[in-house]
């Protein structure tokens, strides 16, 4: 089987993913399962070789096709925008907020043109993105403007638990909002075809509850019996294999035992806390409903310990291990 062309972004040339990707791509596994090419810099990239004392040669490439692919070897597309004399590492600077940029933009070019399979990428910085005049100030935002995508989904992947976000960046009070029969029943549809799209296509998805103990049949709180009940109820009826509210106090644990392929969690926090608690470095990002697909290491820039070559890439390692296992599907 042919191996999924891959194009891992750089990030912020001031964070830690430039030492992440060079990491990465010194384990064997990587180039076992996947082609990964690199769109960054190259002063970027070998400043990162030095200080994470690996010997990568760096190979120049104009696409995906002229790799090499083999370990020891860092195939890289350069948009040579970085003056590494102004690179101040661990900061916020305009500059390597359209550098982020700019790699993502060109990242998503040779997936929407089939020259790559799959996305993975590293942190940006939404101060440095701000100064750099960007309208979109996060990763998904970005990548659903590029690619003209109405809502994409977001879907955490961690020790083979699933969990989906019915809300992202928003209060507490407006995600509580949000949970209405319609947006629920919508997102369980959303889900199950995006589940089956990664190739899964067994199993019985869980709606998280809202309130404690899924609000004891309205004794605290009524979103589940006015919202969520007659969504998943209405699901079924469709022919979804659905279930829910489940109390989310069980629930992740519950999928994390394999009970359920994967779980709605109502809000941003109710999910980030189970994966994240789970394990931090290998909770994995996939963004669904793009015309391609996309993983993400879920953690930021981590300016306070950029550029000593101690950040860990594992979470790295698992984004581009992850994209190529659902890319050949």
């Amino acid at each position: 089987m042919k191996k999924p062309f891959i194009a891992i972004t750089q990030g912020d040339p001031a964070g830690i993913g430039p030492e992440i990707v060079v990491k990465s791509l010194s384990n064997p596994k990587v180039y076992e399962v996947s082609q990964p090419v690199v769109i960054g810099d190259k002063h970027v990239i070998a400043n990162a070789l030095s200080f994470c004392h690996k010997t990568a040669k760096i190979h120049i490439v104009q696409k995906p096709q002229d790799g090499k692919y083999e370990l020891g070897t860092l195939d890289l597309i350069d948009l040579e925008n970085i003056e590494l004399s102004k690179l101040q590492i661990g900061t916020v600077q305009a500059m390597c907020g359209q550098a982020a940029y700019d790699y993502i933009e060109k990242a998503v070019k040779l997936a929407m043109a089939s020259e790559v399979q799959a996305l993975a990428t590293t942190p940006i910085n939404k101060e440095s993105l701000r100064a750099a005049q960007i309208e979109q100030i996060g990763h998904t935002e970005i990548l659903a403007e590029l690619s003209q995508t109405r809502d994409p989904l977001t879907m955490f992947e961690v020790r083979g638990m699933r969990i989906f976000f019915l809300s992202r960046h928003v209060s507490l009070r407006q995600a509580c909002s949000l949970v209405t029969k319609e947006r629920v029943l919508e997102y369980i549809i959303r889900c199950t075809q995006a589940l089956k799209k990664l190739g899964i296509t067994e199993g019985t998805m869980a709606v998280a509850g809202l309130n404690p103990h899924s609000g004891e049949h309205g004794l605290f709180g009524d979103e589940e019996v006015n919202q969520v009940e007659p969504a998943v109820k209405e699901a079924q009826a469709q022919g979804y294999n659905v279930v829910g509210p489940i109390g989310a106090d069980s629930v992740f644990h519950q999928t994390l035992q394999r009970k359920y392929n994967a779980v709605l969690s109502l809000y941003h926090d109710q999910g980030h806390i189970a994966a994240k608690t789970l394990d931090f470095e290998k909770t994995i990002s996939i963004t669904n409903g793009l015309p391609f697909l996309r993983t993400s290491v879920d953690h930021g820039t981590a300016f306070d310990i950029a550029g000593k070559g101690i950040a860990s890439e594992s979470g790295m390692t698992e984004a581009i291990l992850l994209a190529a296992k659902y890319t050949v599907l």
